[in-house]
Parts: C-alpha cells; sequence; structure tokens
C-alpha cells in the first residue's frame, strides 16, 4: 500500500472542501471589492456581488463586504456602505426565499436601489448641496452596470472554458469583472510600480499572443478604464493600453519578444506625451516586467494559454480530419466483419466435433450475425459523415452569440451543409437548459444561416439535449390512417411515422403472426426498434438485421413480424419501398393505380433476411397507399377502383373509408386486424 493509498480522502469529503472554498473564494473578493473605488471614492463594487450571489454564497459575501467596508471606507462611508449591504442582502434573500425568478432587471435594480436610498439619506441628513446628489445618481447607475456585468459573468457556461467559443456580450462582462476584481488589487504597489497593472499588461500581451487582436483590444478597454478610474489621471491607460494593444497585434507572427518591445515602447511614447511625472514612468516600467515575464512562461503556460482561447466545442470533422474519421469508421467496420466471420468458423468446428443443442447453436448463431449488424451500422456512419461535405464554422459562432442573448448556453453547434446544399443545425445543450422550445429560435436560425428552417425538434438524452433544425423541404406529406382490432382492444399491427429531421418522412406498418397479445407484441417490438434505429440515422439493412436478431431470440416459441416502410425524401420526392414479408402497397399518380408488390421473407423467422426494395419518384399530388394483410387479403379489384375515383379526398377520410370497405368485404369469421396508411404529396 503506497503513502497516497493511505491517505486517500474520501470523494464526498472532497466535494465538501471545494464547496466551502469557493464560498470563502466569494466572500474574499466581496472584501477586496470594497476596496476598489473610482476617483471621488465611490465604492459599490461588493454591493453589486451582492445582488447576483446564489442562497449559498449570500452569506458569506454579505459578511465580507461588511467587513471590507468597516476596514477600508471612512467611518460615514462605511456606515453608509454597510446600510447598502444589507439592504441588498434583504432583497436578494427574498427573491431567493419567495422563489421569484432571477432576473437579471430585478438584480439591477435591488443594488442600485440600495446604493440610492442610503446615498440620499446620508446627503439629506449633511445638507449636501447638488452636485453631491449628482454623485449619489452617477454611483448608483455605476452599481446597476456592474450588477449587469457580474450578473451575466455569473450564469456563462465555463464547464469548458474556452474563451473564443463564449458570446461576445458574455465575453465582455466576464472580462469587465475581472478587469474591476483586479482593480481591488490596484494598492499593491512597490515604488509606485502596481502589481494589477503589471497583471494587466501580461493579460493583453498573452491575448495578443495566443488569442486575438479583436479580443486584445476588448481586454485592454476594459483593463484600461477599470484601473484608470481608480486613480488620479488614470484614464490614461484607457487609450494607451488600446493604442499599444492594436500596435502590437502587428508584431503576432513574430515572437513574443518582439510583441512585448512593441507594447512597450508604445507606452513609452505615451509617457512622454501625456507627462503625468512618476505616474507615467511607473506604467512604462510596469509594461516592460510584464513584457519580460510573457518572455520566461515556460510551454507548459504557454499552451494551457493557447487552449483557453481555442475555439471551444464548435470544431466540427472537416478536410483530413473528416476523412481520417470516416476512413476509421470504415476500418472498424471491416473489423468486426472479420471477427464475425472468425466466430462463424469456429462455430462451424465446434458443431462438426460435437452435438449442440439446437436452441443453443442458434443463439451463437444469432450472436454472429450481430457482429455484422454492428458493422452495417459503423458503414452507415461513416457514410453519413461523407454525406457532409462541409461545416459552417461562421454561422456557429454567430448561432452561439445569439443563444447566448436567450441565456442558452450550448456544449457544441454543428452547422453541417450536406453535398445536396441542404443545411442542419445540431445544438447540444445542458439537460436543465431552460428555452429551447422558443420559436423565436427558428427566427434567429433562418436570419443567420440566410436559409428557411423547420421548427426545431428536441430530443433528451443522458448526453443532453439535442435540438434540430433542419431546412425547411420542397414538399410535405399529408398522412391518414385508420386500424381495426380483429380481437379485443390489442392489434397485431403497429403504424409508426418519422419524419427524421434530415428531410425524410418515413413510414412503418409492422404485422405481428396471428393475432392478439402475442401479434401485438411482436408487431410492436418490430416497428418500435425499426423505427429507433432509424431516427438514430441507421440504415434499412442494418435495422432489419438487428429486429430480425431481436424477434429470434425472443422466446422459444417463432416470432415473427412483417415490415413495410416507405421512406420518402422531401426535397427531391425520390420515393423507396422496403419490404420484409409484407404485402403489396399502391402508388396513385393522376388517377393511375400502380402496385409494387415484392417478395420477401418477414423478420424473426430465420437468419440472413434483407429487404425487397424498390424505388420512384412522387409528384404533387401524389399518393402512396400501405395497407396490411387484412386488407390485401379481401380483393384488389374493388381496391384499386376505388383508389382512383376521388383524388382530392383527404388522406384521413380515404383511410377510414378503405377500412370500413375492408370489413364489409372480409368473413367475420376468419377477420384479421387490418391497417392502413394513405400519404399524399403536397408542394409547401
Amino acid at each position: 500500500m503506497t503513502v497516497k493509498d493511505k491517505i486517500k480522502i474520501p470523494e464526498k469529503e472532497i466535494k465538501n472542501i471545494s464547496m466551502w472554498a469557493k464560498r470563502t473564494l466569494w466572500g474574499l473578493v466581496a472584501f477586496f471589492l470594497c476596496r476598489s473605488s473610482v476617483v471621488g471614492g465611490c465604492a459599490p463594487f461588493a454591493v453589486s456581488l451582492i445582488a447576483v450571489s446564489s442562497k449559498t454564497n449570500l452569506i458569506f459575501a454579505t459578511v465580507g463586504s461588511a467587513l471590507g467596508y468597516i476596514v477600508f471606507c471612512p467611518e460615514n462611508d462605511a456606515i453608509r456602505y454597510i446600510s447598502s449591504v444589507f439592504i441588498c442582502t434583504l432583497g436578494t434573500f427574498a427573491l431567493i426565499f419567495f422563489k421569484v425568478k432571477r432576473e437579471t432587471f430585478l438584480t439591477m435594480l435591488i443594488s442600485c436601489l440600495s446604493v440610492f436610498s442610503t446615498g440620499i439619506v446620508m446627503n439629506v441628513k449633511s445638507g449636501a448641496i447638488f452636485a453631491e446628489y449628482a454623485v449619489t445618481l452617477g454611483e448608483a447607475i455605476l452599481a446597476l452596470g456592474c450588477t449587469f456585468f457580474f450578473y451575466r459573468a455569473a450564469n456563462c457556461s465555463l464547464k469548458r472554458l474556452k474563451l473564443k467559443a463564449l458570446p461576445i456580450t458574455d465575453l465582455t462582462c466576464v472580462l469587465a469583472c475581472a478587469s474591476i476584481i483586479l482593480s481591488s488589487l490596484s494598492f499593491i504597489k512597490v515604488g509606485g510600480v502596481s502589481f494589477a497593472r503589471i497583471v494587466a499588461v501580461l493579460v493583453i500581451l498573452s491575448t495578443v499572443r495566443f488569442g486575438s487582436q479583436r479580443f486584445a483590444l476588448i481586454i485592454s478597454l476594459c483593463l484600461g478604464f477599470a484601473l484608470g478610474i481608480t486613480e488620479e489621471n488614470g484614464l490614461f491607460l484607457l487609450g494607451a493600453y488600446a493604442f499599444s494593444s492594436l500596435l502590437c497585434s502587428l508584431f503576432t507572427s513574430f515572437s513574443s519578444l518582439a510583441i512585448s518591445l512593441a507594447f512597450t515602447l508604445s507606452m513609452a511614447f505615451f509617457a512622454v506625451s501625456a507627462d503625468l511625472g512618476a505616474f507615467s514612468i511607473c506604467s512604462v516600467a510596469e509594461s516592460f516586467i510584464a513584457g519580460v515575464i510573457l518572455c520566461l512562461l515556460p510551454n507548459v503556460v504557454t499552451s494551457k494559454l493557447t487552449d483557453l482561447w481555442e475555439s471551444g466545442a464548435d470544431i466540427a470533422p472537416e478536410g483530413s480530419l473528416r476523412q481520417s474519421l470516416v476512413v476509421r469508421l470504415r476500418f472498424a467496420s471491416s473489423a468486426l466483419a472479420q471477427v464475425s466471420e472468425s466466430v462463424r468458423d469456429v462455430r462451424e468446428k465446434i458443431n462438426s466435433l460435437s452435438v449442440v443443442d439446437p436452441n443453443e447453436s442458434e443463439i451463437r448463431m444469432v450472436a454472429s450475425d450481430q457482429f455484422f449488424s454492428i458493422s452495417d451500422m459503423l458503414a452507415d456512419l461513416a457514410f453519413e459523415f461523407d454525406e457532409a461535405e462541409s461545416f459552417d464554422f461562421k454561422s456557429a459562432g454567430k448561432i452561439r452569440r445569439i443563444l447566448g442573448e436567450y441565456d442558452i448556453f450550448p456544449e457544441n453547434i454543428s452547422v453541417v451543409v450536406d453535398k445536396y446544399d441542404r443545411t442542419r443545425i445540431e445544438i447540444l445543450a445542458p439537460n436543465d437548459t431552460k428555452g429551447l422550445d422558443n420559436p423565436r429560435l427558428t427566427n434567429e436560425m433562418c436570419k443567420i444561416c440566410k436559409r428557411e428552417f423547420e421548427r426545431g425538434k428536441i430530443n433528451i438524452s443522458s448526453a443532453g439535449t439535442m435540438i434540430s433544425f433542419m431546412e425547411k423541404p420542397n414538399f410535405k406529406m399529408s398522412v391518414g390512417f385508420s386500424q381495426y382490432c380483429a380481437e379485443g382492444n390489442l392489434c397485431g399491427d403497429t403504424i409508426k411515422t418519422i419524419n427524421d429531421s434530415r428531410g425524410h418522412m418515413i413510414f412503418i406498418i409492422s404485422d405481428g403472426m396471428g393475432k392478439g397479445s402475442r401479434a401485438a407484441l411482436d408487431g410492436a417490438m418490430g416497428a418500435g426498434l425499426l423505427s429507433k434505429l432509424l431516427s438514430a440515422g441507421f440504415g434499412f439493412d442494418s435495422s432489419l438485421k438487428v429486429v430480425n436478431s431481436a424477434l429470434l431470440v425472443k422466446s422459444h416459441e417463432e416470432s415473427l413480424a412483417t415490415l413495410d416502410c416507405v421512406r420518402v425524401d422531401l426535397f427531391s420526392g425520390k420515393c423507396e419501398f422496403y419490404k420484409a414479408g409484407a404485402p403489396r402497397s399502391y402508388i396513385v399518380k393522376n388517377n393511375r393505380v400502380t402496385k409494387c408488390e415484392l417478395t420477401s421473407m418477414p423478420a424473426g423467422i430465420l437468419r440472413g433476411v434483407e429487404f425487397a426494395k424498390r424505388t420512384t419518384v412522387l409528384n404533387t399530388g401524389d399518393e402512396i397507399v400501405m395497407m396490411s394483410d387484412g386488407i390485401t387479403d379481401t380483393s384488389e379489384t374493388w381496391l384499386e377502383e376505388f383508389l382512383s375515383l376521388d383524388p382530392d379526398l383527404d388522406p384521413t377520410d380515404k383511410a377510414k373509408a378503405i377500412l370500413q370497405i375492408a370489413i364489409e368485404k372480409s368473413d367475420e369469421k376468419h377477420r384479421d386486424d387490418m391497417s392502413v396508411i394513405v400519404a399524399k404529396m403536397i408542394e409547401r
């Protein structure tokens, strides 16, 4: 046993330590924020932090703020700010206690009123002049703005911290908050050289070096303003930092030394021009020290900084990476197929040497088939990746920023344009995300991608919540269906209709063997499994193998189900028929009825069952009619005549009429379960 094992701390204790450490840190931040004040002595920053504190952090923020104002502020100001602290704490606690939704407006209002009300009382008590009332108003507005920054920063999704991936508004708020907190440490000086300003310049330089010019400018403005307002003549830093960051951005292709020299020389120019004495000299010294630190950063740190400024989770496989992924999926598919071959060879050798129970042998064979099924599924995935022609990173970035305005912070965004120039948007967010069902999101997606999308479809799983937006296709389907149960309330036929979010409508009729509960179970199992696999993006052939294997091993008794499937491409009108033991279907074009009859075996009776297939193209007004054998066994003459009579009849009414006629024409004693689907192509 190692020393590490002996002193191993339980996971629960580690979580508790981490929780208390975070709360203590929150209180320390509130404490030092009391030290941060603008020129004129206004220091409302800690009050703003209290307004955005959670239930667990509220008491720590309150205590830290109260102690901070006692330590850092004169007696009269301390009394006033402590009063603001307790008013803000009571208001925040009331929102938490009554479970009022913490909106941005409410938190801003609480902090603003806390600072403004106590300021007015103190002014009235001291007989203040008009200018002091104006200062109080300005301080209240400052508290309002700071609360907004703290609120947005506190609600940012920073689980996978990638600064570039944040919406620009959230990034600005995070940087503004960091700048305010850093300004609270500006009192730490050695010979006039400020520790906080050294850190500020180092942050700007590292952003230029490892991030981007755009973000470096934002950071320099935030830091220059936050540090500038805390000292007299300090606003000189606002312009100096901003211009210097732009200048040194010209040298990003060179070394860290070139960037540091450019920034320092630029600050020296501003120092000479401003002629602020010791303050100017110290600012140049701070820039020089920060530049030296940048040049001396070890590789471990620089790699972390580079990773910090990556684009986050919006990176999708493209180019060589995409091709590599496709190749690897195909290799995996091939390997699993080889495993299946090996299992089959071993099984045959064992069977030739010994007597094996038939049921056991059948299970072994089905297990071998599963390797082939998985192999085919991997091949389906490889094909899907290959279909993805390009990934629109620019639109993904815009979508991330828009979602941030709706307080939605996704983990991943993919904007995929396939080789047919159809666009699909997939957004993965945590399961506790709210607002994904907002209908305005669809309009936002349309504006960003300059395409017309259908309303997003939400799918929830353990991995998170996926919302998908599919480009609005050229056609839609008007669908009607009807069913008859021959025995009780349990129907052996199961109907499924699927919109796969890829521009396809899929219709399924599964007919279990016999009648009643057993047939209902087989039919529901066949249709249910097939619909789930197809919805997940797997192909018909590989999905059928899985369904067939499941029915084979379901019980020792014979279990089978016919599968009748139709997939319609709503962009092109391409219509594909897939049949496994299913009866004929009909295609109605311009009052002309065409029979689609394909010979195949049902699922669950033999290994190696395959779909029989046929393809046609539908136009506006064309219909497809699918049905179980309970209807087709009655007769086909009357059915073809009926289908050609009234092309304008609604699909639902037509399905009901077909079912009613079939019931009337069937023998009551030998009547089977009946199902019918009528789907009509309509132009949008």
